[in-house]
């Protein structure tokens, strides 16, 4: 059986032009990868959890906060790997800048037998709609037009 995520599409609208915050994963496989390595924050939904409060939780461990507000059902997706996404939009404005990251840790070099610790998530920005369909995930598109469908995104 494939893995659940739940996770999180914030969104603000500064002027006329919608933005939506993503994340960077951090690490050393992704270090120089750019176009198309862009996600939503998200993570695992444990057993017997609540997609919607695993969202939250991912924001918090991935971004160091979770701002308040109503969470809006964007629904499920399925990753290359097959691992299913769970979707949430949250209209929310935050600092980039003040991200705090939980941290993993692995053996880097491989085989090396030295282990390093690295941020989930090395960093995280505002992008336009146009821009964010160049970052983001291939599988997590769908996730832009969903927000765009919702009635407060609407151009």
């Amino acid at each position: 059986m494939s893995a659940t995520s739940a996770g999180v599409l914030m969104y603000r609208r500064t002027g006329n032009t919608l933005q939506v915050l993503l994340v960077h994963p951090g690490g050393p496989f992704w270090r120089r990868r750019d176009a198309g390595a862009w996600s939503i924050p998200k993570g695992l939904v444990e057993v017997d959890e609540d997609p919607a409060t695993a969202a939250v939780r991912e924001l918090r461990e991935e971004l160091g906060a979770a701002p308040p507000g109503p969470l809006v059902p964007l629904g499920r997706i399925r990753q290359r790997g097959g691992k299913e996404v769970i979707a949430f939009a949250l209209e929310a404005d935050v600092d980039p800048t003040a991200l705090r990251s939980n941290t993993f840790t692995m053996e880097w070099p491989p085989r090396s037998g030295r282990m390093q610790s690295f941020p989930e998530v090395d960093r995280a920005d505002w992008f336009d709609l146009e821009t964010a369909r160049e970052k983001i995930l291939e599988a997590q598109r769908p996730l832009l037009e969903r927000l765009q469908e919702l009635p407060d995104c609407a151009s």
